[in-house]
């Protein structure tokens, strides 16, 4: 079983499948047990094909095995792995849900220039594709390649970059993209780069106090973020070492995304018109505390949320996409009135990046969240 379950994270689809069809079979002979699902759900699951610790048969094993009721997947400038998900929920009996993230521009609005949900480039916005039927891949793929070509040719710049910066050669097509589904039409991230960059560090200098030599002679490297790090044998350390880079050297080695690789927006209003799927701002808002620990504390839209809400409508963007863990009650209530006001429809799911993320987040449950899971019921329905 174990063999199975490694298995999921497989090179190739078929294996992964096969894995998972082996799995099911085990639980249809009562030789594992598959927990009964409990009403949550997730609609904004990350796979191998954007950077994620699951494929997208893994991501679906892993959200029935939490008990999610239903799962839905989104991976940044892919949607590439939306048919192994979905035949992955048709082994598992899982109703899921698909769609995908990527990154647009705010010109010739108010906002062009101005700090949104990004906390890497202002005038870029965070958006989501959500209700994407499974006829209207090829559509996604199209509008989606050129931007995955940009970004091919930001990376290669960025790794240099970073090179420089550390003193670690790092290249491109032969260090990071081999840790990408970049061949299957995946997206390749800055937290792949930093991948390759945490497994040269380990490589040579180990996973103990070598490595944290190492990382504190950066002065971009904070102290509490290295004490992370004091496990060399923490079955998730390429994860935590992945965030402590993330958190110190991103801002340092980041080059900003051209139009190329960030549309304006109305392209995208126009691709969710024609494909009859759901397009919806990702809300972030003012971070103090970061919950999955690579994020500043940073300000971000809440100062002009209502003339952004005002924008949002009148571009036509009809819903919002939230994650309950992210924000305080206060934001959250605020956002939802929002919504209401303008009757914009409102998404969740948590956005799964790290092993030590849960697919299900005890705020979720909140009897005050509820109406998201009925927005869930209504994606699953309008999929099938």
């Amino acid at each position: 079983m174990e063999e199975l379950i490694a298995q999921l994270n497989a090179p190739s689809q078929a294996e992964r499948l096969e894995a998972l069809r082996a799995l099911r079979m085990l639980a249809d002979g009562g030789r594992l047990s598959i927990p009964e699902p409990d009403g949550n759900v997730n609609n904004h699951i990350h796979t191998t094909f954007s950077f994620s610790p699951y494929s997208p048969a893994k991501a679906v094993y892993t959200a029935c095995m939490s008990k999610l009721s239903a799962v839905g997947i989104i991976d940044h400038d892919s949607a590439s792995g939306i048919p192994e998900f979905r035949e992955a929920g048709r082994i598992m009996g899982v109703p899921t849900t698909a769609g995908f993230e990527f990154r647009a521009g705010f010109e010739a609005t108010p906002f062009e220039g101005a700090r949104l949900n990004n906390p890497d480039q202002a005038g870029i916005a965070y958006m989501v594709v959500h209700g994407l039927y499974d006829a209207k891949l090829t559509e996604a793929e199209n509008i989606l390649k050129p931007i995955g070509e940009a970004r091919r040719r930001r990376n290669a710049r960025m790794c240099e970059k970073l090179s420089g910066i550390t003193g670690i050669e790092l290249d491109y097509e032969s260090d990071v993209v081999p840790l990408s589904e970049k061949a299957h039409g995946g997206a390749v991230t800055e937290r792949h780069i930093l991948c390759a960059l945490s497994l040269k560090l380990i490589s040579e200098h180990g996973r103990g106090q070598g490595l944290r030599d190492r990382l504190a002679a950066w002065p971009e490297i904070g102290g509490k973020s290295i004490e992370k790090l004091g496990d060399p044998d923490e079955v998730m350390f390429l994860y935590d070492l992945i965030g402590v880079l993330k958190a110190g050297f991103v801002e340092l080695f980041y080059i900003p995304s051209g139009d190329d690789e960030c549309p304006n927006v109305r392209e995208f209003i126009k691709f969710a018109k024609d494909t009859d799927s759901i397009l919806a701002y990702a809300y972030l808002g003012d971070i103090e505390n970061s919950v999955t620990g690579d994020k500043k504390a940073q300000k971000f839209e809440d100062a002009r949320l209502d003339e952004l809400f005002e924008v949002l409508h009148g571009l036509g963007i009809g819903a919002v996409t939230y994650m309950p863990a992210r924000n305080t009650r206060e934001q959250l209530i605020r956002v939802r009135n929002l919504c209401e006001r303008h009757a914009m429809l409102q998404i969740s799911g948590e956005d799964i990046n790290s092993p030590r993320q849960p697919f299900i987040s005890e705020a979720s449950k909140d009897p005050f969240f509820a109406n998201l899971k009925e927005t869930t019921k209504m994606l699953i329905a309008r999929e099938s």
